[in-house]
């Protein structure tokens, strides 16, 4: 098996010497000698064999592995590029071949700089290694992730890829460079999409009769010549169409933030003066459930930030409205803005004194369409879209969102703004079902 490998040259190379100097000895040595030159020769012999035979097996265990790990990256379903610190292009599989209509011949050994963009050729490339180069991404992994994931979006051609990048180092931590796995979504986000488009044409299509439902409700309970039991007929029927008109707006929101056409305004305001504008209107309705509502203002006099009003106001709206809704009589709200000291941020907290979230739950808690099983019980209405609606807006903001809870003590809902107007996203970006 091994006898015909490069390694074994050596050995045959060196075996005739052997014979030759055997011979020698036997011939021209006197008898004393040729006994222990015949073992030295033997030992010399199978000392040489052994050593060539283990650097063979060993060197071929080495391209045997090598080969199976070549073949299962050239056979991955998704893109696969390493490329190291110099940016020197090493692998790149066939699925990348497809991916970015470039043959690996063209690639391997070049040097992929930020120019390359520039390239029609290399445009695509050049902004998967680059991603602040695309005019349409979004980051999926959490800030300092061993490994990054990200979203990214092109008009042209139309693609949808997921990309994720790792760090690879080899012995003793040494660096070699990083690989990136390249998935292309376009076809998942497309079927995603006809699904979007088909709830936002369905939810249209209920407007209108739930409109003129309404509209009929309302007439009926302020008509004089019905009696009263039926005027209360009329009104609850008018609250269960205002509910059902509720829902079909949620599920149109939701279709637009998954398309990446919700719109935002941004401006910049002082979010101290805008927080105290939603606690009013939110004091109304704690007040008739006997609750408690606080506000602990930040230590700074002003903090302006860069924020949608409107977008914004109905997140802040959903959070309260949860937090007085599952709340208990004789509770508490307390709503908080502090200035992180050591990130350009500020943080909102709302902490509750309610009926909290299990904790094998809470990670759910920003999911569509995801409601409790106490909360359930609870209160039996909802879409389970409130809070999902919220993370989004939040995000969009270039913040992050998450909540801690304890079953019958309450809930606190954490959300981060950046005060770096840098941080937020330049555009919205499609996300198609993503939790």
């Amino acid at each position: 098996m091994y006898s015909k490998l490069p390694e074994m040259r050596l050995f045959w190379i060196f075996l005739p010497l052997l014979f030759l100097g055997f011979f020698a000895a036997l011939t021209y040595l006197p008898a004393f000698f040729r006994t222990s030159s015949v073992l030295f020769f033997l030992t010399l012999a199978i000392v040489v064999l052994v050593n060539n035979l283990q650097l063979a097996k060993s060197n071929l265990e080495i391209k045997t592995e090598h080969k199976q790990f070549d073949s299962i990256i050239q056979n991955l379903n998704s893109g696969a590029i390493f490329y190291d610190y110099e940016f020197k292009i090493g692998v790149f599989n066939k699925t990348a071949e497809r991916i970015f209509g470039l043959r690996a011949s063209e690639i391997l050994g070049q040097i992929m700089t930020p120019d390359k963009a520039r390239d029609p050729k290399l445009n695509l490339l050049a902004q998967v290694i680059y991603p602040s180069l695309a005019s349409k991404m979004i980051t999926r992994s959490e800030p300092g992730a061993d490994s990054q994931i990200i979203d990214l979006s092109f008009d042209e051609p139309r693609l949808e890829l997921r990309v994720f990048t790792v760090k690879l180092s080899g012995e003793r931590d040494m660096p070699l460079g990083f690989l990136k796995l390249v998935h292309d979504r376009t076809r998942e986000a497309g079927l995603l999409r006809s699904k979007s488009e088909f709830i936002t044409i369905a939810a249209h299509q209920l407007r209108t009769p739930i409109t003129a439902i309404k509209w009929s409700l309302e007439a009926l309970s302020q008509n004089g010549a019905i009696s009263q039991e039926d005027k209360e007929m009329a009104t609850t029927g008018l609250t269960a169409a205002n509910k059902l008109e509720g829902m079909v707006s949620d599920l149109l929101d939701v279709s637009k933030i998954e398309e990446g056409r919700y719109g935002y305004n941004f401006e910049n305001a002082d979010i101290t003066v805008f927080m105290e504008k939603v606690l009013t209107d939110a004091a109304k309705e704690a007040e008739r459930r006997k609750i408690e509502l606080f506000f602990e203002r930040p230590r700074e006099k002003s903090i302006t930030l860069r924020f949608d009003p409107a977008r914004m106001g109905m997140a802040m709206s959903n959070i309260l409205d949860n937090a007085i809704k599952y709340n208990v009589e004789n509770g508490q709200i307390v709503v908080k803005i502090e200035k992180l000291t050591d990130k350009p941020l500020i943080q909102i907290s709302v902490k509750d004194t309610g009926i909290g979230i299990p904790p094998d739950q809470i990670q759910n808690l920003f999911k569509k369409f995801f409601r409790g099983e106490n909360v359930v019980k609870f209160e039996t209405e909802g879409t389970g879209l409130g809070l999902y609606i919220v993370k989004n807006i939040i995000q969009r903001h270039g913040g992050e969102i998450w909540a801690e809870s304890e079953l019958n003590r309450g809930t606190t809902v954490y959300f981060t703004l950046p005060t770096d107007s840098s941080l937020i996203p330049q555009q919205e970006i499609a996300t198609f079902g993503e939790e």
